[in-house]
């Protein structure tokens, strides 16, 4: 498992095999199924979650009852509850596994002891953070400036992979439609000539916001 987590890790900075060992120290290897919980709404977000193998979403629930899905994280992604893993505060989010998936764990003082000891995976995480920053950013002013097939259409060219691979529901929660209303985009698509996109299992996209 550590040595997918290094291959990624990789992509942004270098790190050596003397290294190499003491980062897999401080990971915790986890099998969550589907349908289990990381973390939920009310606990303290104690860990950030590295995905090895398998699909898990974040996720909220207004006081009607109403999901609204808020990132995915497939295989060489980060999650967690970032405002309480890092505040050590109550969550405002759901984790869920969408598939049998394996993660690596990384608590606080685990977190800190590795940016302290390497200072480069600080630049690492840094990096990250703005990559998400930008996705959330895009996301926003998707939100508030396309209709909502043009915000499916901008999901299916920024992530089709995920579109291939998500439930229905759930990537309505996410685009901030109803699963009829997504349905129906995808009948006008197909219609016109389009390809709505089935279902598959393998997934190369980064940083969905």
């Amino acid at each position: 498992m550590f040595d997918y987590l290094r291959e990624q890790v990789s992509r942004l900075i270098e790190i050596s095999d003397d290294e190499s060992p003491f980062c897999a120290s401080l990971m915790v290897p986890k099998r969550i199924r589907r349908d289990a919980f990381l973390v939920q709404e009310g606990e303290v977000s104690r860990y950030m979650a590295f995905v090895t193998k398998g699909f898990l979403r974040s996720y909220t629930v207004d006081k009607k009852g109403e999901e609204h899905t808020v990132q995915f994280a497939a295989e060489g992604w980060w999650i967690t509850d970032l405002y309480s893993f890092l505040a050590g505060k109550e969550g405002l989010y759901f984790i869920q596994a969408l598939e049998d998936s394996d993660v690596l764990l990384i608590d606080r003082a685990a977190y800190e002891k590795l940016c302290e000891t390497l200072p480069k995976f600080e630049r690492y995480f840094r990096l990250l953070l703005q990559n998400n920053y930008i996705a959330t950013h895009k996301r926003i002013v998707a939100s508030i400036s396309l209709s909502a097939e043009e915000r499916y259409l901008q999901f299916l060219e920024d992530y089709p992979a995920i579109a291939r691979r998500v439930a229905q529901r759930h990537l309505a929660s996410y685009l901030g439609m109803t699963p009829e209303a997504l349905s129906r985009i995808r009948s006008r698509i197909a219609k016109r000539g389009g390809k709505a996109p089935g279902r598959a299992t393998g997934i190369s996209d980064r940083n969905a916001g």
